[in-house]
Order: C-alpha cells, then sequence, then structure tokens
C-alpha cells in the first residue's frame, strides 16, 4: 500500500569533478546521509562524470541515485536534473531546456539574475520546469525574495539549493518533495524527477556566512579563469 512520503533532495552540489568543487562524491554522499538527507545532485560544470558515479554510488549510502549536470548556454547556467548525458553548452536556453526533456530531466534555472554568477537573466527566461529561489551562497535574502517573487508571477515551481562546494555545506539549503510511494526503498531519479516536474515541493535553507560567501565567489572566479586558460592552451597544443 502506498503512502504519501516526505523525502529531501539538495539538487545543486558540486564535487572535485567541477573546476570550483574540493571533495570526492563519495565524501559528498556520506555527508548527506549522515545529515539525513534523501538524496543530492552532483551537478558539477559542463561535466556529468563524476555524478554519474555518484548516482551508481548512492544506494550504498541509503540515498536516491539522481544525475545530472550544470550546463552553460548561451543564456546563463542551467541545470539538468535526471539527465544521463551532458547537454552540449553554450547553446540556446530554450534548444537546451528542450533537450533536458527529451531525455527524461528536468531543467531548473539557478541563482536567477546574476550576472556575476552567469545566472540567467530575467527577459531570457522564458521555458524552464523550475527557479531555484533558495540558493544558499546567495549575499543576502534580496536575490532569493527577486528569484521567489519571479517563480510564484509566472507560475513556476520552486527549489531550494546548496550550491555546496564541499561537503559541510550540503544540506544548508534543500527541498522537501511529497511522493506518493509504498516505501523509500521504492525511490528512483525517475520518481524525484517527476515531483520536480510537478512542483509540490517546499524549499527550506540557510545562508551561507558573509565571509565565506566572498571567499567562494572569489576563488571559484579564479578558478575559471585558470580552467579557461588550460583549456585554451591544450586546444592549441592540439593544433
Amino acid at each position: 500500500m502506498s503512502s504519501q512520503l516526505s523525502v529531501t533532495i539538495d539538487p545543486h552540489v558540486h564535487s572535485e569533478g567541477s573546476y570550483d568543487g574540493h571533495e570526492p562524491v563519495e565524501l559528498l554522499l556520506a555527508q548527506a546521509s549522515d545529515i539525513g538527507l534523501d538524496g543530492i545532485v552532483v551537478t558539477d560544470h559542463d561535466t556529468i562524470r563524476e555524478s554519474l558515479r555518484a548516482a551508481e554510488l548512492a544506494s550504498e549510502y541509503g540515498l536516491v541515485g539522481i544525475p545530472g549536470v550544470e550546463v552553460s548556454t548561451a543564456a546563463g547556467h542551467l541545470l539538468a536534473i535526471g539527465v544521463t548525458e551532458r547537454p552540449e553548452p553554450h547553446r540556446p536556453l530554450d534548444e537546451t531546456v528542450a533537450e533536458i526533456r527529451e531525455e527524461g530531466g528536468v531543467a531548473v534555472v539557478p541563482h536567477p539574475f546574476q550576472r556575476t554568477r552567469h545566472g540567467v537573466r530575467r527577459g531570457r527566461i522564458t521555458d524552464c520546469d523550475a527557479i531555484e529561489v533558495y540558493n544558499a551562497w546567495i549575499f543576502t535574502g534580496y536575490r532569493n525574495r527577486r528569484a521567489r517573487q519571479f517563480a510564484a508571477r509566472n507560475d513556476y515551481p520552486g527549489v531550494a539549493a546548496s550550491d555546496a562546494h564541499s561537503a559541510k555545506y550540503i544540506g544548508r539549503a534543500y527541498t522537501e518533495l511529497t511522493i506518493e510511494a509504498s516505501s523509500k526503498r521504492d525511490l528512483d531519479s525517475e520518481t524525484i524527477v517527476a515531483a520536480l516536474a510537478d512542483g509540490d515541493a517546499d524549499v527550506y535553507g540557510r545562508r551561507q556566512p558573509l565571509h565565506r560567501s566572498v571567499q567562494h565567489y572569489a576563488r571559484g572566479a579564479g578558478r575559471k579563469v585558470g580552467h579557461g586558460v588550460a583549456a585554451s592552451l591544450a586546444s592549441l597544443t592540439r593544433l
């Protein structure tokens, strides 16, 4: 007999597979299990390898395995949750959203309107499955409030996420889903994706300390520059 279950996930987490991540997926999964989450989505920047590995290992930690990736579109960053292949980066936002849906996933706009973090601008969001209305790395509550108001006005479901780049920050924000199932052992990625698409979710969270947010932004910017230089040099050596 099925019943309504409360399922908690952190849908925006980075591993060492991302240019700005720090730790292996095993540590992230262990932390998520220790603090009582039911699952996390490893969403590294433009690479899905470690997320696929995390999804395979998740059951060993008592978690639901949910793959994903944070893909760079022509309009800004986009979370592809529930996909097993990375969408091609730098394509138009609407095309990327369509591809994610074709792959059985949901397209979530993270940290919207934040140009310094490659957030999609207000006027460019014409279609998606959900908006990240609470991101734990926001400097002040203003950005989260703007995202929440935009989602409400445009009838987009909202999600909350830690955007953690190390294990200790996992779960500072999370999304709680209400899912019809006989037990949590029956949950899988498809069930979570369907619940996210339905929009039956509650959001919870608290922001990172200000000094940690500043350090995070500074380090992330530096790593991105270094990553871009390394990629350019690698392409030149292949010429």
